[in-house]
């Protein structure tokens, strides 16, 4: 019985064991299982993923910050992961919005362009007589004693005693006493004194004076006003030395300077309206008669000349004039023209971002563009454009930094890569982070200073390179106080005095050197007047003083001790370098952000 007992309860025990068992294994697969399946199920409901408007790339599961920049993440949109072309870089309306990107639809246009032309006002040359006198002698007498003073024609303007003219006098009156007997010696007599411009009127006075006149009258030949005197009373002239230079101003000309760059705009028959500082709200016309066939070699620019009536005389001489034409490119109607906005240049490409509407949403591709002459705020596009697409005309540097941070194609890296590390700035202010990523690369080493070959010049080429200086060091003074309209000013300020160096001063192997850096420098600051941001500008000038450095080093032109400094954390931390006058560092790449990050690598005495 006892044995009985015990085999039930080891039976009982076995089946309770089992069914714990059991329930621990397949009812806790179960719930693992459910658990699995509720993973599953929300997995493809799609949880929230968390993006950066400015950076698309940062893709997290909860919201926060983003980690390059600190704005807040925002949710992703479904139709943000499908990109139609694996080349574009799709953006949302919030990123497009918080970058400021703003788009036009690209158009034809007949390509005009106004032309600013500056000039003075110059007297008419075929209007300008030299009063000379007819016979030698001395001045005895000046009627007209100024410049400046209007003369009529035939007015006695002055006298003049000649030795001559008395003894051909006594000659007539002693060739009319025999007259009747010999009457071609009389006309022989009378043709003399009207070989020095007396009339006959004149000289039948004389006759019925009967006496020599001992002071001849010099009369104008043409009415106007006096330019030049040339003599003063008891001067002694010979014959055909010039008196007085008279002038007609009832028509003068208005000389405009046409540079080189815009002599393809410029040409005969243009309509120029113009108008002078002296007369304000007025405004003239005319039309160019002539233009200079020939460069001046100094000044680099031809003459346009415009012919004005001036009955009231209130066109003067040497007055400055600004006049504008409305200039058509000839063989260029109905041409592709875009804002200057939309233009990114590397140097050697130009390129912009072309906007595309899909049911994924906006993307934008870059593309390469060759750019024809620029229409002041635009330009013509010779290819790689067509009527009709769309392209971004601001925040095209969000674009690119967008593009360069995903490792797509962007203005300085064309074929696309991962993205570039480097230093964090994400402490710096807004752009100037961007500005390394955006700089182009150096194929020198960073810091190490590149050969540049002396050049001995003379004392007139140093002294034609001097003022080139003083706004170079204004240009990176205000860059170094994050000022960009004193950087602009100061760019443009340079790129004057470039143009106003006279390069005939530069002989042998030192013009072809000159020529050299002095069109590297007018590359690369060409464009800073119309650049819109500080990063732009920066990297100009980085480009502005690698020549102007060069050109030290070649020429030594400047009399006082230049700094070359140099910041390894500029362009990428690929660094930078600029010229200063002080061995203290104010680092115009940075500014304020950064103001003494950089060292002394160099001087040029």
């Amino acid at each position: 019985m006892n044995t009985d007992k015990r085999i039930i309860l080891i039976a009982l025990s076995t089946l309770v064991a089992g069914v714990l068992l059991g329930w621990l294994i397949f009812g806790g697969s179960s719930e693992n299982n459910m658990d699995k399946e509720h993973q599953h199920t929300a997995e493809e409901a799609g949880e929230t993923v968390w993006t950066c408007s400015m950076h698309p790339q940062i893709k997290q599961s909860e919201p926060g910050d983003c980690p390059i920049c600190g704005m807040d993440l925002i949710p992703l949109e479904e139709d943000q992961n499908e990109v139609l072309d694996p080349m574009a870089i799709s953006m949302s309306p919030t990123a497009m919005q918080l970058a400021n990107i703003t788009t036009v639809a690209v158009g034809t246009m007949d390509p005009v362009k106004t032309v600013r032309l500056n000039g003075k006002v110059q007297e008419d040359e075929r209007l300008v007589s030299s009063q000379s006198s007819h016979i030698s002698g001395r001045i005895e007498r000046l009627n007209v004693s100024f410049t400046g003073e209007y003369v009529n024609k035939g007015q006695v303007i002055a006298y003049i005693y000649s030795p001559e003219l008395v003894t051909a006098q006594e000659e007539l009156f002693e060739a009319q006493k025999i007259k009747e007997t010999q009457p071609q010696l009389f006309k022989s007599a009378r043709t003399k004194l009207k070989n020095w411009k007396l009339s006959d009127g004149q000289i039948d006075k004389i006759l019925e004076r009967g006496s020599p006149s001992d002071d001849f009258p010099i009369t104008a030949d043409i009415s106007g006003y006096v330019l030049n005197k040339n003599v003063n009373v008891g001067d002694y002239i010979k014959r055909g030395e010039s008196v007085y230079e008279i002038a007609n101003l009832s028509r003068v000309w208005v000389l405009f300077d046409v540079y080189e760059s815009e002599m393809s705009w410029i040409s005969k028959g243009d309509q120029v309206r113009f108008t002078v500082q002296s007369l304000p709200g007025q405004t003239f016309e005319g039309k160019i008669s002539f233009l200079d066939p020939v460069i001046d070699p100094k000044t680099r620019v031809a003459k346009a000349r415009v012919e004005v009536r001036n009955n009231d005389n209130q066109l003067k001489p040497e007055m400055f004039v600004s006049g504008t034409v409305e200039a058509m490119l000839p063989n260029k109607a109905n041409t592709v023209v875009i804002p200057k906005t939309a233009v990114m240049w590397t140097g050697k490409r130009s390129v912009v971002y072309v906007k595309n509407t899909s049911g994924s949403g906006v993307n934008f591709i870059m593309r390469e563009v060759m750019l024809g002459p620029g229409l002041g705020d635009s330009f013509i596009v010779e290819s790689g454009l067509q009527e009709g697409e769309e392209i971004a005309v601001n925040g095209t540097f969000s674009i690119d930094a967008a593009a360069q941070l995903v490792g797509k194609p962007s203005m300085m890296n064309p074929e696309g890569g991962p993205t570039m590390t480097g230093h964090n700035h994400a402490h710096l202010p807004d752009g100037q982070g961007d500005m390394e990523m955006l700089a182009s690369s150096s194929s020198s080493v960073p810091g190490k200073q590149k050969e540049v070959k002396p050049i001995a010049i003379n004392q007139k080429a140093k002294d034609a390179l001097k003022p080139l200086y003083e706004p170079y060091l204004n240009f990176k003074e205000a860059l170094v106080a994050d000022n960009l309209s004193g950087a602009q000013n100061a760019a443009n300020e340079l790129k004057g005095k470039l143009d106003a160096v006279n390069m005939s001063v530069f002989t042998g192997e030192s013009h072809n050197a000159w020529m050299n850096y002095s069109g590297n420098l007018k590359n690369a600051i060409q464009h800073v007047p119309h650049m819109k941001d500080l990063v732009a500008v920066r990297k100009a000038f980085q480009q502005v003083s690698e020549g102007m450095i060069d050109l030290t080093r070649a020429f030594n032109p400047f009399e006082k001790t230049l700094h070359v400094q140099f910041c390894p954390m500029a362009d990428n931390n690929r660094g930078a370098t600029w010229l200063s006058t002080e061995k203290e560092i104010r680092n115009p790449y940075f500014g304020e952000a950064m103001l003494t990050c950089g060292e002394v690598k160099s001087t040029i005495k």
